[in-house]
């Protein structure tokens, strides 16, 4: 995982919908079978805002934004289903999310405004991330192993995750989704 440069007291945060349980533990214990050594400090997630850095001066204006995006979005249901990967561009082995592809995309792009606001190194394209940076031959195992994964799920709420300078990404505020189906449509046409 890339993690951005980080300058004074400048904080690392990311945004995700956190796999719940049983499928997170799942998910988990597979990626560490695999000898993926970030298993244990990464919980299962889809990612929604990459890790970033900010000041924690604008920690407020980021949860306001957070929150906002949160009551006009509807929760969705999600299925994983299935495995695929980046490479050759990436050595990563994934999860697919077959149900719920757009639901995460409006979420992605109503969360990467305002103080969140950034460039992608690559196009957006949600998943569950099982097996990184390692070997061909652990990729292929994560891939066989779970291609006959499949599980469903309410999202309900996104999370923002904090690195730390120990290597785990903690959980510093969940956001509910409480919004209809209908904001969820204008925020997508805004």
């Amino acid at each position: 995982m890339r993690l951005p440069e980080r300058s004074g007291d400048q904080l690392v945060i990311g945004i995700a919908v956190t796999i719940p349980e049983p499928h997170g533990s799942a998910l988990q214990e597979a990626r560490g079978r695999f000898g993926d050594p970030m298993a244990a400090f990464i919980p299962p997630h889809i990612t929604l805002i990459g890790p970033t850095a900010l000041a924690p001066s604008d920690g407020a204006d980021v949860r306001a934004h957070l929150d906002a995006v949160a009551a006009r979005s509807a929760p969705f249901q999600v299925r994983l289903r299935g495995t695929a990967t980046f490479r050759p561009v990436s050595q990563v082995a994934f999860v697919q999310v077959a149900d719920g592809l757009s639901a995460c995309e409006l979420l992605e792009a109503q969360i990467r405004r305002g103080p969140l606001a950034q460039e992608l190194r690559f196009p957006y394209h949600p998943h569950v991330t099982v097996a990184h940076d390692l070997a061909d031959a652990q990729l292929d195992a994560a891939i066989d192993e779970l291609a006959t994964f499949d599980a469903s799920f309410l999202v309900e709420r996104f999370d923002c995750y904090q690195h730390g300078d120990d290597g785990v990404w903690r959980t510093v505020g969940s956001h509910r989704l409480t919004g209809s189906p209908a904001d969820a449509e204008v925020s997508a046409s805004s």
